[in-house]
């Protein structure tokens, strides 16, 4: 998938207006918030937010800016995952997911430098997972890409444990965000 397939999957997905009292995101269009929208210069009715303006915004908030363009060049699944957790809950987790992942899966250090967990995409994080992969070739995309979402899955049950408001969307983030 490239980028563009990408972001029809999650406009299909996160499709109509929403504004879910339960949903500290508030008024949603598209699956983009009103508060997003407006920091990007959209000033109308979020229930008229174009399908065109929420796929710029997604391109370039959450796939060019953190550099996910960058990891799918090395590793297309994972950045497919990247820019979907960075979307539902921002790119610095999504990214520090991808980096406690990598130390995780280093062997002590054996195959690549720890990186720090900054949650930014940068030479290191670069680094480490062209030594990851290098490591354990297209098989080892698929185990970085399970490891990645067990903490994505693992912060779902964490977000829905600590807000019982949160307990109305677990299910649907667990059916449609992991795997």
């Amino acid at each position: 998938m490239d980028i563009d397939d990408l972001i029809d999957a999650v406009l299909g997905r996160e499709g109509g207006f929403s504004d879910n009292p339960a949903d500290r995101g508030g008024a949603t269009r598209w699956g983009i918030t009103e508060r997003v929208a407006r920091a990007n210069g959209y000033a109308g009715d979020m229930r008229a937010l174009p399908r065109e303006t929420a796929a710029a915004i997604y391109r370039r908030l959450y796939w060019q800016r953190p550099g996910y363009d960058r990891v799918a060049a090395a590793m297309p699944l994972i950045a497919a995952e990247l820019f979907d957790t960075g979307i539902n809950m921002g790119p610095k987790v999504a990214t520090g997911f991808l980096q406690r992942a990598l130390n995780a899966l280093n062997r002590g250090g054996a195959d690549h430098a720890d990186v720090a967990v900054d949650g930014l995409i940068g030479p290191h994080t670069l680094a480490a997972l062209d030594g990851f992969r290098a490591r354990r070739g297209a098989a080892g995309e698929r185990v970085l890409l399970k490891a990645l979402e067990a903490l994505q899955g693992a912060r779902y049950m964490t977000l829905a444990e600590r807000r019982p408001a949160n307990e109305a969307f677990l299910y649907g983030w667990l059916a449609n965000r992991l795997g």
